[in-house]
């Protein structure tokens, strides 16, 4: 699957042929995604990284969602996309990371935004949400710019290598994405 966000970015889904490309990112950016997301310490190998894509591939042939690299220029800049879809509820959470250097440009904005549009106008679901860190800024800003709504706080959510963080619960529904859009 690719759908074209802009001129220089799309969303494809994640290939066995990205491993390396998307292991050497992680590396990258490891320290830099270690303050906000929990799995690096499971992603130590090219064969994790591997195993992930095989994961989002089978995802996405049981149609239980879609986990895309965010491609800038033919080249992995982040992932974002879908954990699984929950049918019964037609509802789904949306996640996202980004290279650090390409932070600051709307990137993830405009990749949430092309995922919100195939979950609601592709898939027909009717809610999707976003959860971040309490303390997490940039990642709280993206529901917050595209018209979710604030739904709340669940206290000590995660646990992120050493400590609990809160996490700030936003969402959507498809008549509101499509009153706005």
């Amino acid at each position: 699957m690719e759908l074209n966000v802009d001129e220089v970015l799309k969303l494809r889904s994640l290939a066995i042929g990205d491993s390396q490309q998307l292991f050497d990112l992680t590396e990258k950016n490891r320290n830099h995604l270690r303050e906000w997301l929990p799995w690096l310490d499971s992603n130590l190998a090219l064969e994790d990284t591997q195993e992930f894509i095989d994961g989002t591939i089978q995802q996405e042939a049981a149609n239980n969602g879609i986990t895309c690299a965010i491609v800038k220029n033919e080249k992995i800049v982040g992932v974002c996309g879908h954990h699984k879809i929950n049918w019964s509820n037609r509802s789904v959470l949306i996640g996202y990371w980004l290279d650090k250097d390409e932070e600051g440009q709307g990137i993830i904005t405009k990749a949430t935004k092309k995922i919100l549009e195939y979950s609601f106008e592709v898939l027909d679901l009717n809610l999707v949400e976003i959860s971040a860190a309490t303390s997490n800024e940039k990642s709280k800003a993206i529901p917050e710019r595209l018209g979710f709504k604030f739904e709340g706080v669940l206290r000590q959510r995660e646990w992120l290598y050493d400590h609990f963080v809160d996490h700030a619960i936003y969402s959507i529904l498809k008549s509101e994405w499509l009153e706005d859009f």
